[in-house]
Parts: C-alpha cells; structure tokens; sequence
C-alpha cells in the first residue's frame, strides 16, 4: 500500500471510528482528556506502522487495543491511577459484556457513541459550552467547523471546548451514563449536537465535497436510537423526520461533477421516497404526541412542504412563511430569520425580503455569514439590480468556507457580468 493510499484509509477510519474510540476508551478511563490523548496515540501509531502491514482488518478494534495498552504503560507509573488498572486491559469491556449479559441488558444506553453524548451533555456546563464539546469530541467536527455553526470565531470556539474540559474536570464530573430520570434535561443538547451534525453532513461548512454523507447518516443513526430511547418524546420523532426528510434529497444536492444543485433546480425523480415516507411517519407521530410541535418539528414541517411538492413551482410558499412565523415564536435565531425572509421572497415579495435580509446584514455577528450575502445578492438579483447583485455574489463566495459553494457563488457571479454586458 503506498503511503498516500494508505493515509487516506486511516483519515477515512478516522472519521468513522474516532467518535466510539473515544467513548470506550472515555468509558475505562473515566475521562475524557484521558481518552482524547490516547486515542491520538493510537492514530500516530496507525499512521507509523499501517502504510507497511496494511489496514487491520478491524481498525477501529486495533485503534481501541493501542489506545488502551497506551493507557496501561502511562499509567503503571502512576499509583493516582491504580484503580484503573482492570479496566483497561484489553477487551476488558468485550469479556464483561460476553460475561455478564444481564448487567448489561440493564443499561439503559447501549450504543457507546450515543452514552458518551448523553454523558458529555452534563447540565454543570452552560447549554452552549455542552453542545460544542460533544461535537469536538464525538462529532468529530474541527473547531472551525463548529465556529461557522454558532457564528464565532474558531479562536473563541477553541477557548468555549477549552473550558468545557477543565469545568467538568474541576467539578469532578465522573463519566457515568445518566439514570433515566435524568435524559429529559439533557435531551436538548443532545439534539442539538445530532443536529449540528448532521448539518455538516447535508451541507459541509468547509473541504472540497458539499456532503459528508458518512456523518450524516450517522447522526441519522443516532437520533433512530435517542428515539426509541425516548418514544414519548414528540421532538425524537421531530428529529428523526426532519433527518429523514433532508437525506430524501441527497441524490440529487449534486451534480455527477460534485457541484451543488440549488433545490429548485434538483431532479425530484431522485429524492429518496422512502425516506419520505419515513420522515413523514416520524412527524406524524410527533403530531400525535402534543399539541405544538418543537423547532425540529417544526423544520420538519417546512421540509415536507418541499417533499410532497410535485415540482418546485408547486411549493406552498404561503404554507412556509407562516410555518416560519411559528418557528420564530420557538426559536427567535437570525437564522430562522434569513431563511424565512427567503420564503417570503419565494412568496412573491422580494423587497419585504431584502428589508430583513438588509437588517440581518448590519448585524455584526453575521457580517462574515455567507449565506447573509448570498441571499442578499439573490434578492438584488431579482429586484434587477444586478450590479450590486453580483459584487455581493463575489462577497459572498469570499467568506464561504466549502469550495464547491464558493465556486458556485463566483459562477453567479459571472453570469450576473454577462447579463449586465
């Protein structure tokens, strides 16, 4: 295996395995620096020895042995840890579960990714600080990453996960699965990080490629189990259905060249149907649960809209708008603002729209947004003012961070040049 090749099957298993890497070895160690460091270990070793005997045959198994044998050798030399020792012997965890299956069909978590979400989301942090530790550490997500998500800088980001490690280190917080009682306090954040990142699978903020399939479908997985978990719950199933409904889609976000294809413009005929249908159970049974739904909900109300749409001049913008005037009653974001602003462009109003989108823009936090600029060059652009329309397209293609979207915005552009010739 040459050495590029097989850089690009450890960076793949990376991305796929790191996240449970981490929650077994969080599991044994009883915390999650501890984890973080040797699992890094392991990934150094990996990239030392894979290019010579080849991709193990179960690599994220080979990356959990390292990590752990790591663990036994840094800390032979430490009594403060001496207790530990049992544990981490290699495939501990395996023969106790083969062992003692009772024990463990009483846990009320068994995915370990999704337990060391559960356990990441500890109500001792402040909502925002739980959410962008757990997407650093499980969600595999840069610290830039999670920056463009919540509209901050990477270097305030990176001091945010920072102290979320030394606030649950100094608070003594073991590394304990909650008890059931305890889920419905945590579950906000843990929709939220399924969210976020599945969101950087259906749109990725930076790199080469639109989609990340692999985390998105991940984040899908994970939010099935957080719904059985807790069927009565109407927003799990809020969350499931707007997942469903969104990766419906994923066919045809791309063209066969990998460029993004704008929603009035996909090929319908591709989106999946029985994602369709699945998410529209999903949203069903969160209708049936209450009576108002949540922001996922919610969403996914404004992605069925798209879904049962014959073709886009079928859409039921007035449907939209007033579905985001309840969203913005929930979740009151500049977010929600934009894209409702489009809707009511989409409506047949494009100067209402661009007096928000305008408002939205004068705002220091989303000074650096793309999308608030892209969608006010879309909306000059349909006003006929395409000379201020295409110097926004140019601003806008400068502060996004995915190449195939910053292509796309300079292609605009262009053809905003052309027109005006």
């Amino acid at each position: 295996m040459t050495a590029a090749a097989s850089r690009a099957a450890l960076d793949a298993v990376w991305r796929i395995e790191s996240a449970k890497v981490v929650a077994v070895l969080t599991r044994s160690l009883g915390s999650l620096d501890a984890a973080e460091e040797f699992a890094q270990e392991a990934l150094l070793e990996a990239m030392e020895q894979w290019p010579r005997t080849g991709v193990p045959r179960n690599p994220g198994a080979w990356l959990t042995t390292v990590a752990r044998r790591r663990a036994i050798d840094a800390w032979r030399r430490d009594d403060r840890f001496a207790a530990r020792m049992p544990d981490l012997a290699a495939g501990q965890d395996e023969r106790e579960e083969r062992s003692a299956p009772d024990r463990r069909a009483e846990e009320p978590i068994r995915d370990e990714v999704l337990r060391l979400i559960f356990t990441a989301c500890h109500p001792v942090l402040p909502r925002a600080s739980r959410v962008a530790l757990t997407l650093r550490v499980v969600g595999g997500l840069t610290t830039d990453e999670i920056a463009r998500a919540y509209l901050v800088s990477s270097p305030t980001m990176g001091q945010r996960i920072s102290r979320a490690k030394r606030a649950l280190a100094d608070a003594g917080v073991p590394f304990e699965v909650p008890q059931a009682d305890e889920f419905p306090a945590r579950l906000g954040a843990v929709l939220e990080v399924l969210y976020l990142v599945f969101n950087e699978g259906y749109a990725a903020t930076g790199g080469s490629d639109l989609l990340r399939v692999d985390l998105a479908r991940e984040a899908l997985r994970l939010a099935r189990v957080v719904q059985a978990l807790l069927p009565r719950e109407p927003e799990t199933h809020g969350m499931v259905a707007l997942m469903e409904l969104q990766a419906s889609r994923f066919a045809a976000r791309v063209d066969r060249d990998g460029q993004p294809v704008l929603l009035a413009d996909q090929d319908r005929s591709r989106w999946d149907r029985s994602a369709i249908a699945r998410g529209r159970a999903a949203l069903d049974r969160a209708r049936r649960l209450g009576p108002d739904l949540g922001p996922y909900g919610l969403q996914a109300e404004l992605a069925e809209c798209h879904a049962v749409a014959a073709t886009a001049a079928d859409t039921d913008w007035g449907r939209i708008v007033a579905t985001y005037d309840r969203l913005l009653r929930v979740t009151p974001t500049p977010v929600v603002a934009l894209n409702r602003a489009v809707a009511v462009a989409m409506a047949g109003d494009p100067r209402a729209a661009l007096a928000v989108v305008d408002e939205l823009a004068s705002r220091e936090t989303l000074r650096s947004y793309h999308l608030v600029a892209a969608v006010r060059a879309d909306l000059l652009s349909r006003l006929g003012r395409e000379e201020e329309a295409r110097a926004e397209f140019a601003r806008a293609a400068e502060l996004a961070g995915n190449e195939r979207v910053k292509a796309q915005l300079l292609a605009r552009a262009a053809a905003g040049q052309r027109r005006g010739e």
